[in-house]
């Protein structure tokens, strides 16, 4: 019998979660949240557990609305480039199943610029800033890992009204895992 686990990064995001699924707060960006979801990861029984990374994106792309289950995170704010140029892997895109085709880009930078929501539009069709860390994670633990990600803002100026729409998209993300869990 499959279990889940939620991960978000604020309290207002999983605040319509519904009772008794457990809840881990990561708090903002990329390397909180894979802190955060490896401790928690590392504390539990991950046999039949699927985490559910919930919480608000924003809109690289004009008229994208509503609910998404990304197919792809990208670390959007790795110098990939230069990593591969010494021979490494920068690990910048990390495929996931079960999703929609979106692909998400996922960095510690709060987009409200217009230029950067112009240069990740050509790679990518959502930003957030927790997403590739809870991925990341849950790829080292060998659990499977679903984005619930809903349509905050549009990734610009407008972006710094986020706090004032976390709750709208609480209440579409706690209905999803409502009827993906019942």
């Amino acid at each position: 019998m499959t279990r889940y686990l939620v991960v978000s990064a604020i309290a207002g995001e999983a605040k319509y979660v519904p009772e008794g699924i457990p809840v881990v707060l990561t708090g903002i960006g990329k390397t909180a949240a894979a802190v955060a979801t490896a401790r928690a990861l590392a504390t539990t029984d991950t046999t039949d557990l699927v985490v559910l990374n919930v919480g608000t994106t924003g809109a690289l792309r004009d008229g994208l609305s509503g609910l998404f289950l990304p197919s792809e995170v990208v670390n959007h704010d790795v110098n990939a480039d230069a990593i591969r140029a010494i021979g490494l892997d920068p690990k910048e895109s990390l495929p996931i199943e079960g999703g929609d085709g979106t692909v998400l880009a996922s960095g510690d930078v709060f987009v409200t610029d217009p230029a950067v929501r112009e240069r990740l539009a050509e790679r990518a069709h959502l930003v957030d800033m927790e997403a590739y860390g809870v991925v990341f994670a849950c790829r080292e633990f060998g659990v499977p890992v679903r984005l619930v990600k809903h349509v905050s803002d549009s990734a610009d100026e407008a972006a710094m009204d986020w706090p004032a729409q976390v709750d709208a998209s609480a209440k579409v993300l706690g209905e999803w895992v409502r009827q993906e869990i019942g």
